[in-house]
């Protein structure tokens, strides 16, 4: 008897062992095969054969290790987006390795030292666009602060039916291509009714002096929408019972879409940013910039479907999903909302008389001789520089090991949180509201873009999100750096301090120094700013419990700071997270070097 339990064990005890054994390996290819999306067929990049690619399940505190075959005829690449790790495994070409060339396969190997919501994506050229991307939940380590019965990961992005490549020469070729809201001699007259024939004149005038209209909200119009790769009429369902507390994991992985996202007839409560844990803020909506994550719990308790939705900024289309007791449960999609304009207050055009942006050269600006930082980007699209030799580096051996929250009276000791300078953006040539910091608001006074959300609910915004933990290392500064968010939509380039990519010095960090680093939009864009390898921790007057973002947006006509605990060696990437703006020169190289004392033992 005892030896034919023995025998029957064995099989499953071997099971278990195998299945031990590939614990920490994963295996990812990368390829291409036509695929029918919202109606329509198109040659797409996937991998596994899916759009997202599989969602990648972790644990902190385990070692991975990540095969990715490139079965493209191009060179391919996986980042790791919001992870900490040895800069070598970050996958960016030209910065920490050469890609991934066409048959080869590249391994990925890192340790797992944080929790989360988190998602992986191509860097290579506009793959991203075209189907590489996938999400990534990372189990804590202890148990987590909040309770819920069962969990959905909610990936949003855009879809075109046109290729990366088109869409980019698009614009390159006319920035407005995408604009299907132009205004028209019917809206002008429509103004004149309502504002009289000289303020509209004017308005008009002013618009036209920067060749660009109020309806310049985003960059491409004409995507179709996606929840976990389906369209809103294919319908991705999570399935509920009454009474369950349910966990959304959303994950924006557009190319070039901001959403504002809400569940009607249901709270949201965000738990996580970024995949950091936050104090719980309830609310009836949110918006969700290019490749942020927000977590959050909803409680339906009617036997009955609830439809996420989430509504492009545009207001040109819904990704849409459901929350259902039973499969096939669907609800009508609501009316968009009224497309929002901007405004001159968002222009900072209050009194600058007309200043021609859309001739304006950002590029001559002299930044330097204003004392502002240079550094570098890596211009995806057009990349062609010899990639970077990563050298070998011992992160464990250097002590990069993500900081240990801990309670500290910072006010006790004499740590005030410095006060940014203020600045005469007007003697600047900047305009009357340029630069304005926006304290605890995401948005200028009277900007267009000024969230509200629906039926007169609560509106997440940046000052709402506190973290759950005290940062350990929160202290003042060292010294701060001003970048500048520049470019020319006419000739759609992006920059940073007036400098593209292809012309700009890397930006030098210290190891173990904190940097604040000043964020100034100076254009008529939202930006959506990505540290690769390092936190940045949101400055809205919460001190040492102010959130840790991996992407902070950056509104038009904005100043937002960060501070940068700098705490990971080597070569990283930092830019803004809209493709095309990236491409075209948002995009700066990052630099961590050791202090000096360290590099001469070294």
């Amino acid at each position: 008897m005892l030896l034919s339990c023995i025998k029957k064990a064995v099989p499953v005890l071997a099971g278990l062992w195998s299945l031990g054994a590939l614990a920490g390996t994963y295996d990812l290819v990368i390829d291409e095969q036509p695929l029918e999306i919202d109606g329509k067929t198109k040659s797409a990049m996937t991998i596994n054969g899916g759009i997202p690619g599989p969602t990648l399940r972790f644990k902190e505190g385990e070692d991975v290790t990540i095969n990715v075959t490139n079965n493209l005829d191009v060179d391919s690449s996986i980042h790791w987006h919001g992870l900490l790790l040895p800069y070598t495994q970050d996958g960016v070409p030209g910065i920490s390795f050469p890609g991934i060339r066409p048959g080869e396969t590249f391994t990925y190997r890192f340790p797992i030292v944080q929790a989360g919501t988190y998602w992986y994506h191509s860097h290579s050229g506009f793959q991203e666009q075209e189907g590489v991307y996938g999400s990534i939940v990372i189990e804590p380590a202890k148990r987590e602060p909040y309770r819920y019965d069962r969990e959905y990961v909610v990936m949003l992005s855009d879809w075109s039916a046109e290729t990366g490549d088109q869409i980019f020469s698009n614009l390159k070729g006319q920035s407005d291509y995408y604009n299907y809201s132009q205004q028209t001699l019917g809206s002008f007259f429509g103004d004149v009714s309502q504002n009289g024939f000289a303020a509209t004149l004017r308005d008009r005038l002013d618009w036209g002096s920067m060749r660009m209209m109020p309806t310049d909200i985003a960059d491409v119009s004409g995507y179709s929408f996606l929840v976990n790769g389906k369209s809103t009429d294919d319908n991705w369902t999570g399935l509920f019972e009454p009474g369950e507390r349910v966990r959304l994991r959303f994950i924006n992985g557009s190319a070039m879409t901001y959403f504002d996202v809400r569940i009607p007839g249901l709270k949201m409560t965000v738990v996580q940013a970024d995949g950091n844990n936050v104090q719980p803020v309830g609310v009836d909506e949110f918006r969700i910039a290019v490749a942020e994550t927000y977590d959050v719990i909803v409680q339906p308790k009617e036997d009955r479907a609830f439809s996420i939705l989430a509504e492009s900024i545009d207001r040109s289309g819904f990704a849409r999903g459901t929350l259902a007791p039973r499969d096939g449960m669907k609800l009508a999609l609501p009316e968009l909302r009224e497309r929002p304009l901007l405004t001159m207050s968002d222009m900072s055009m209050a009194s600058m008389g007309g200043m021609d942006h859309g001739s304006m050269d950002h590029s001559a600006m002299n930044h330097a001789a204003m004392g502002q930082a240079q550094s570098q980007t890596v211009d995806h699209a057009a990349m062609g520089h010899a990639p970077a030799q990563p050298q070998a580096m011992d992160h464990a051996a250097i002590g990069h090991a993500p900081a240990q929250p801990q309670a500290m009276d910072h006010a006790a000791i004499g740590h005030s949180q410095p006060q940014p300078q203020a600045m005469d953006h007007a003697a600047m040539g900047h305009g009357a509201m340029a630069g304005i910091t926006d304290g605890q608001n995401d948005y200028a006074p009277g900007s267009g873009l000024t969230p509200a959300a629906a039926n007169g609910g609560k509106f997440l915004v940046y000052g709402d999100l506190k973290a759950m933990s005290p940062f350990a290392d929160y202290r003042a500064p060292d010294r701060e750096i001003e970048l500048r968010l520049t470019g020319n939509m006419e000739r759609y380039f992006w920059s940073i301090n007036g400098i593209k990519f292809s012309d700009a010095e890397p930006v030098r960090l210290t190891y173990g120094e904190r940097v604040r680093i000043k964020f100034v939009n100076d254009t008529m864009m939202m930006h959506p700013m990505h540290l690769h390898g390092m936190w940045m921790q949101l400055d809205k007057g919460n001190g040492r419990f102010n959130p840790l973002k991996h992407v902070v947006n950056v509104a038009p006509n904005t100043t937002l700071t960060v501070d940068v605990p700098v705490d990971a060696l080597g070569e990283w990437a930092f830019h803004c997270h809209l493709m095309y703006h990236m491409a075209s020169g948002m995009f700066r190289k990052v630099i961590v070097e050791p202090p000096a004392a360290q590099a001469a033992q070294m």
